[in-house]
């Protein structure tokens, strides 16, 4: 058998294959041609957020399942879902960034690599957890993470309360809160 060294350096080099296959594959053809995007999806490592049961799945076109809350299954993005969105953004580096729907903490580490801070609300307490855990372990550290319904707005006086410069729904809402439109900055 080979030494764990070579072992691990095989297992590196297959992951940064699959992850360029994913980023010339999937997401230039989504037409997600930013530079600045591409480069961030080399930088933060998309399979350290996805459960390990399903972490060779973590550069394929397809959602991941995160677990079920409330009888409901959520998912994980596709990557070019997340990529596409982040070039439609143009999260500067002056921007407060609002995003509702935690998951994993992958969109939320890839917006605070963009933005001035990012104020992330997940509904489920198991996904905050796993999401706020994700965040501290890559020392992403521009991250107010808070627990509660984002689509009826942040309790006032909170830490993360706007206004925001973007704001971002990870999921389906059927009807657009005035809440959110009335956290947006003027412009």
């Amino acid at each position: 058998p080979a030494p764990p060294h070579r072992l691990a350096l095989a297992r590196n080099m297959n992951l940064e294959q699959a992850r360029f296959n994913m980023v010339e594959q999937q997401i230039r053809t989504w037409e997600v041609l930013d530079q600045d995007v591409l480069d961030l999806l080399y930088t933060v490592p998309r399979e350290e957020f996805v459960p390990q049961a399903y972490r060779n799945l973590a550069f394929t076109d397809m959602e991941i399942p995160l677990g079920k809350n409330a009888g409901e299954e959520q998912k994980m993005w596709p990557p070019k879902m997340e990529a596409r969105i982040l070039q439609e953004l143009t999260v500067r580096k002056t921007d407060r960034v609002l995003e509702i729907g935690t998951g994993s903490g992958y969109l939320t580490a890839l917006l605070a690599h963009r933005a001035a801070q990012v104020t992330s609300v997940e509904i489920h307490p198991a996904l905050a957890a796993l999401g706020r855990a994700n965040i501290a372990r890559h020392g992403v550290d521009n991250v107010t993470l808070e627990i509660g319904d984002g689509a009826r707005g942040l309790r006032p006086g909170s830490p993360g309360e706007g206004p925001y410069d973007i704001v971002v729904l990870t999921g389906s809402v059927p009807v657009l809160p005035s809440s959110f439109l009335e956290s947006l900055a003027p412009g």
